[in-house]
């Protein structure tokens, strides 16, 4: 493999990812110590037994902790997530820890250009044990609690192994498996997963961003988020040498995608950056920091009025 220079950590906000990544780095003291020093408005919301990390527009009226009104209730801001968990054993570095540095840079540009109407949710208890179903993931109490604040409408973007390739994979899991209901709620869940999936492609259009796929993906924090009740798209990165071929595949045998979704598929089918996730192999080494500008700018895109 080789060898791949950590220069680009020593720029702002990157500078504690390798802290982060750390085989026994306590990430959420990393985490709050590092968006107090860069400035963020962000408060720490349990839920249950989940510490989740929101962060919000500068000068916004911080009081939900406490009990007091929601920022955006009743309206429907953009809402950009992404796990700060990770399976013992392994770095993260991939899953998903580079999604969480670039959302914080994502914050501090949004701040600066004076773009308001956002929330940056760092979500804890994204990785499942071993016999735990959807809703013991964070993302689905989460969700519940959203409803509650008035956030029902919220367009939810989450981001999620966004440190390796260049093409962007817009998840088409939760549509494809929402077309296959035919009750009333189900539609309407469907009908704003499309609306969501339009608006990362119109994003990406107005960014000229040719290497974009939308193909089903495992789950993320958006099989907690529809069983809570809010559909979410999420947006995942993949290099072109495994996006186009698995591309191909789920062409010529459909029956992939199920396999894919249920966690089923032989490993030879899937992708080698998936292959390497939730493991002591997801190291920086297989990061491709070169492409996170373009990650970084695709977020910021999403928060424009």
């Amino acid at each position: 493999m080789p060898r791949v220079s950590r220069a680009w950590a020593a720029q702002s906000p990157y500078e504690r990812f390798f802290d982060f990544i750390a085989p026994n780095a306590d990430r959420f003291g990393i985490l709050s110590e590092h968006t107090e020093r860069l400035g963020l408005s962000a408060v720490v919301i349990p839920i249950q037994e989940n510490r989740h990390f929101f962060i919000f527009p500068k000068n916004s009226n911080l009081k939900p902790h406490a009990g007091g009104s929601f920022p955006f209730c009743g309206q429907s801001p953009v809402v950009l997530t992404a796990h700060y968990d990770r399976v013992p054993g392994s770095s993260g570095a991939n899953d998903n820890s580079a999604a969480v540095f670039h959302l914080l840079k994502a914050a501090l540009i949004l701040n600066r250009q004076k773009i308001d109407k956002w929330i940056i949710i760092f979500t804890d208890k994204e990785e499942l044990q071993s016999g735990e179903g959807i809703g013991a993931q964070g993302s689905f109490s989460l969700a519940e609690k959203l409803r509650l604040w008035g956030l029902a409408k919220a367009r939810i973007f989450n981001f999620d192994a966004c440190g390796t390739g260049d093409t962007f994979v817009f998840s088409s899991t939760s549509g494809y498996l929402l077309s296959k209901k035919k009750k009333p709620g189900f539609r309407r869940a469907s009908q704003t997963i499309d609306l969501l999936r339009e608006t990362a492609l119109a994003a990406a259009r107005r960014l000229r961003y040719s290497k974009v796929l939308s193909v089903p993906t495992p789950f993320s924090d958006d099989a907690g988020f529809l069983k809570g009740g809010i559909p979410a798209q999420t947006i995942t990165m993949l290099p072109a040498g495994e996006a186009g071929p698995y591309a191909t595949m789920l062409r010529v045998s459909p029956k992939l995608a199920d396999m894919i979704i249920a966690g089923s598929a032989d490993r030879k089918l899937v992708p080698e950056t998936w292959r390497h996730l939730n493991g002591p192999e997801d190291t920086y080494l297989r990061l491709t920091p070169e492409h996170y500008e373009n990650i970084v700018r695709f977020a910021v895109e999403l928060c424009r009025p």
